[in-house]
């Protein structure tokens, strides 16, 4: 194993631990229809390192298990975030207050169909879509730029590259 692989993989390790921390830490508020998931300003990080598209999935995926969910939630949960990571990481190249919106598009559509259907919260979908996006825009769109710009100054110092 090269030091390219061992620093990717410490990347990612360290974003799914922080994900899971945070995910836990702010539990009270991390699930249900009317949700912001503090972890969720994580999802910018794909700007910086690919590491962060496994990391943010496995943190999503521990996250959700540990704040005990249900098997469709932890699957389907933790796709919506891979594929808001995958989708930011395409964006990279593009304008910065774009990379917020893949997860926040991927959760307001994927998560209220897991609560209206793995849950059975009686809530009409389009009101969940309504109040899940809020929270997403919270903590994607608002936490995710602060985070961006903090760590921004200190790209190169924070994330070596791994690919």
């Amino acid at each position: 194993m090269n030091n390219k692989n061992i620093s990717f993989m410490t990347q990612a390790a360290m974003i799914a631990a922080i994900y899971v921390v945070l995910t836990y830490f702010f539990a009270p508020f991390s699930f249900g229809e009317v949700q912001v998931r503090i972890a969720e300003a994580l999802t910018i990080l794909p700007l910086f390192t690919p590491a962060a598209i496994p990391g943010l999935f496995v943190g999503c995926l521990i996250g959700n298990i540990l704040g005990g969910a249900i098997l469709p939630d932890i699957i389907f949960g933790s796709l919506a975030t891979l594929i808001g990571a995958v989708f930011t990481r395409r964006l990279q190249n593009n304008n910065k207050f774009l990379a917020p919106l893949p997860p926040i598009a991927a959760n307001t559509i994927i998560v209220p169909f897991v609560l209206r259907f793995g849950y059975g919260v009686a809530l009409p979908v389009p009101l969940m879509m309504l109040t899940v996006g809020i929270g997403e825009i919270v903590s994607c769109g608002v936490l995710g730029m602060v985070l961006y710009f903090a760590l921004n100054k200190y790209k190169n110092m924070v994330f070596k590259p791994c690919y």
